[in-house]
């Protein structure tokens, strides 16, 4: 069928899908807005525990850990496991949790979470603003790949929670400087070992958009002969790509929230 019998002249049909593919990113951008309301947990201790991945014994004796924590250093963790994730991204949902239950002093925002859904198969260390300093996403990261990971890979869900929860305290409790020291290894190394996909990526889908710009501008042209090209997407898609490199490597923070994320 010819863009004409769409009702669209030939001249406009160049830009039509950059257009259309910008409306969908568009879309699906808008998507998480158009999401139902979560239903979370109630905050009912310092160990919720709605999967239930936990014996009594052993959510009693991490409720002492962390109240012991919070007494030493006023520092608030959470340890929390869902059956559901209700659709929602693990990074979406932990934050959103940790502002529904403002866990954190509210003078210095100490507060973290630790959140394993199991059904989906994904665990969060979630750190208020108070506690990146030392708690920081490389280092969040390296406790969930080495402390929490291989008992859940075996399907020892509380090992591996109360692996990471004594990781995390080792951490909140440690000698400010010997804390920020590990911190800064642990990013030291997280940068070593990452192969620099994302800016892969973009470079990938710049030229792909520039691809379908051009196709797309010279089957114009040979209709229109010498009328201009291009279609204003590609400078659009350019700065997106620019602004995305620079946020790059800047943490997961949302609101004074940040942290890190693991699957198995």
């Amino acid at each position: 069928m010819t863009p004409s019998a769409l009702g669209l002249s030939d001249k406009r049909a160049p830009g039509l899908i950059p257009a259309l593919l910008l409306g969908l990113a568009l879309w699906l951008a808008a998507l998480p807005a158009l999401s139902a309301e979560i239903k979370f947990p109630t905050l009912t201790g310092r160990v919720v525990d709605d999967a239930q991945l936990l014996t009594p014994e052993q959510e009693q004796a991490l409720t002492g850990k962390l109240a012991s924590l919070e007494q030493q250093t006023g520092d608030q963790l959470v340890v929390v496991t869902v059956s559901s994730l209700q659709d929602q991204e693990i990074e979406d949902f932990g934050y959103q949790l940790g502002r529904h239950w403002g866990i954190g002093q509210k003078e210095n925002d100490g507060g973290a979470l630790l959140i394993v859904a199991p059904n989906e198969r994904k665990v969060r260390i979630e750190v208020g603003y108070g506690l990146e300093g030392v708690l920081t996403d490389a280092y969040s990261s390296m406790i969930i790949r080495d402390d929490i990971l291989p008992a859940f890979r075996t399907g020892d869900y509380a090992a591996g929670i109360i692996a990471g929860t004594d990781a995390v305290i080792a951490q909140l409790t440690a000698d400010p400087a010997e804390a920020q020291a590990r911190a800064a290894e642990a990013k030291s190394a997280a940068s070593e070992r990452e192969a620099p996909i994302l800016p892969a990526l973009i470079i990938f889908l710049i030229f792909f958009f520039l691809f379908v710009s051009l196709v797309g501008a010279a089957a114009g042209g040979k209709r229109r002969r010498g009328g201009k090209g291009g279609d204003g997407l590609t400078p659009i898609l350019i700065w997106a790509a620019s602004e995305a490199l620079k946020n790059q490597g800047r943490g997961g923070g949302r609101g004074g929230w940040g942290g890190a994320s693991g699957g198995w």
